[in-house]
């Protein structure tokens, strides 16, 4: 996607203002450089050094998650058009509830909520367009948009899962969070995040078994899919559903 969106950070309405110096400004004094912004800062102090005004600060958490937050999005949105405008969408949020930020979580959680709710957003439009106008979104084939025999077993596969083991399993496979946060993301019990994720690993599993032999066949690439035993893993780590 593009690197658009900091520009946003140096339009006055979108910062947040930190407090006003009372010096006067000198005439013959040059404009002072922007302080540069150590990449060691954690998440949530680049966070809060953003909400009282540091544009770098916001920068540099682009750069950290834009790929993350537009991966989550092209996971479940078939247009990558719409994924990256939601990705947009996600980025504007934070800039607009910054000055209201409070570290209680960390911060990928605090952004992949923001995530989750434009998400839920986007769906419950296209319902009503579906439902209302009598026609689905046009996104592209699938099948057009990955080619590989893995690639669409598995997205395939997945899709046949409930709707909150499939975000679970994709929260946690995917966006390799915590179980701690999936449970504050997803407000559900901690037990029940670790029971549905069995569940959901189980299912697909199974679904994937009695494809197993037909995808060896079909290509070696499909081969890294197949559950050969309960102990591997059912999907690999950053292959795009």
């Amino acid at each position: 996607m593009q690197d658009a969106l900091p520009a946003f950070v140096l339009n006055s309405e979108a910062l947040p203002h930190g407090p006003m110096n009372d010096t006067p400004a000198s005439h013959t004094s040059s404009p002072t450089p922007p302080a540069p912004v150590d990449s060691a800062l954690s998440d949530e102090h680049l966070m809060l050094a953003f909400s009282v005004g540091s544009p770098e600060a916001f920068t540099e958490l682009f750069r950290r998650y834009k790929q993350p937050i537009y991966g989550f999005f092209r996971r479940r949105v078939l247009d990558p058009a719409h994924a990256e405008e939601l990705t947009q969408e996600t980025f504007l949020a934070l800039l607009r509830a910054a000055t209201r930020y409070q570290p209680r979580a960390l911060f990928r959680t605090y952004l992949y909520a923001i995530g989750l709710k434009i998400l839920r957003a986007h769906r419950r439009k296209a319902a009503f367009r579906a439902t209302f106008f009598g026609h689905p979104n046009h996104v592209p084939d699938p099948v057009k948009q990955d080619a590989t025999e893995s690639g669409l077993w598995v997205r395939r596969a997945v899709e046949k899962l409930a709707p909150i083991d499939r975000e679970i399993l994709l929260l946690r496979e995917f966006e390799q969070l915590s179980y701690a946060e999936i449970a504050d993301l997803l407000r559900l019990p901690l037990n029940t995040v670790r029971s549905r994720l069995f569940r959901a690993r189980t299912a697909l599993r199974n679904l994937l078994e009695p494809s197993a032999t037909s995808a060896s066949d079909a290509s070696p690439a499909a081969q890294q899919y197949a559950p050969h035993n309960a102990s591997q893993p059912i999907v690999q780590k950053g292959t795009r559903l």
